[in-house]
C-alpha cells in the first residue's frame, strides 16, 4: 500500500502562486508515474501534470508555462508549483501514484482545495 498526503492548498488572488506537496509513504517501490489531477465544481477530474520515473513531464494545455511538476526522490515527495493562477484553476487537487506491472495500481491522496479569487 501507498499512502499519499497532500498539502499546500489555500485561497489566493488571481496572479498569485501556490506550491502543492504530496508526501508518499509505504511501499513506493516501482512507482512508474506520479501526477496531479484536479476536479473543479461541476467538472470531471482532469489530469493536470505528470512526471514519470524517468523524469519526463507532461502538462494539460491550460497550465503549460504556469505550472511545474517536480519530485524529490530522497523525500518521496512530488510538488506542483503553480504560478499566475487564474480563477479557472479553482479545484480540489489530487495527487496520484501509479504502479504499472502485471496489473495497474492507482493510489490517491485525500485532495487539497485551491481557490483562486478574481
Amino acid at each position: 500500500q501507498v499512502q499519499l498526503v497532500e498539502s499546500g492548498g489555500g485561497l489566493v488572488q488571481a496572479g498569485g502562486s501556490l506550491r502543492l506537496s504530496c508526501a508518499a509513504s509505504g511501499n513506493i517501490f516501482s512507482i512508474n508515474f506520479m501526477a496531479w489531477y484536479r476536479q473543479g465544481p461541476g467538472k470531471q477530474r482532469e489530469l493536470v501534470a505528470a512526471i514519470t520515473s524517468g523524469g519526463g513531464t507532461s502538462y494539460v494545455d491550460s497550465v503549460k508555462g504556469r505550472f511545474t511538476i517536480s519530485r524529490d526522490n530522497a523525500e518521496n515527495t512530488v510538488y506542483l508549483q503553480m504560478n499566475s493562477l487564474k480563477p479557472e484553476d479553482t479545484a480540489v487537487y489530487y495527487c496520484n501514484f501509479r504502479r504499472v506491472g502485471s496489473a495497474t495500481y492507482d493510489y490517491w491522496g485525500q485532495g487539497t482545495q485551491v481557490t483562486v479569487s478574481s
